[in-house]
C-alpha cells in the first residue's frame, strides 16, 4: 500500500489521508481531537468563578461564515450570550467555565425565547464581549453579485 499511495497525485494522497484522519477522528472523543460537536456543547452546564452554577447551554449562533459566535446559556426562563471564547469546556464532564465574576455575570443583559436580541448588531456585540472582558473578532462580510 504505501508503494501505492506514494505514487498518488498529491491532491489525491491529501484527500486519502484526511479521509483515513477523518475515520479515526470520528471515533475519537472531540476533545482528543481539538473539535467540539453541537451535542456535546448543548446540555453543558456552566458555571462562573468561584464555581457558581449559572445555567445550561440551550442554544448556539452561527455567524454567516459558520464559526460559533456566542453560545445562549438558559436558567429560570432567562437566557444569556456567551462568546465562545469565553467559554472553557471539559466535554468529560459535560460543563463549561467562564472566568467572570458574579458581579459581572449579573450585569449581562437577559432575554427570553419570546425575544432574542439582535446578536450582530454592532452595539450588541460590543456590550456583549466587554462584559466578558473580550473584543469582538472581525466578521465577514460576503458580498453578493
Amino acid at each position: 500500500m504505501t508503494r501505492t499511495f506514494s505514487l498518488l497525485a498529491p491532491s489525491l494522497a491529501l484527500a486519502l489521508a484526511l479521509a483515513m484522519a477523518g475515520d479515526a477522528a470520528a471515533q475519537a472523543p472531540a476533545d482528543e481531537v481539538g473539535g467540539y460537536r453541537a451535542k456535546q456543547v448543548l446540555g453543558s452546564k456552566v458555571s462562573i468563578q468561584g464555581g457558581t452554577a449559572v445555567g445550561t447551554v440551550e442554544d448556539i449562533v452561527l455567524d454567516s461564515a459558520g464559526q460559533v459566535e456566542y453560545l445562549v446559556v438558559g436558567s429560570e426562563g432567562k437566557l444569556v450570550t456567551i462568546p465562545w471564547e469565553a467559554a472553557k469546556f471539559d466535554l468529560r464532564k459535560g460543563a463549561a467555565v467562564v472566568n467572570i465574576t458574579t458581579e459581572q455575570y449579573k450585569a449581562i443583559p437577559t432575554y427570553t425565547a419570546e425575544r432574542y436580541p439582535e446578536f450582530y448588531s454592532p452595539a450588541y456585540r460590543t456590550q456583549i464581549y466587554k462584559s466578558y472582558g473580550l473584543t469582538p473578532r472581525e466578521r465577514r462580510i460576503e458580498r453578493r453579485p
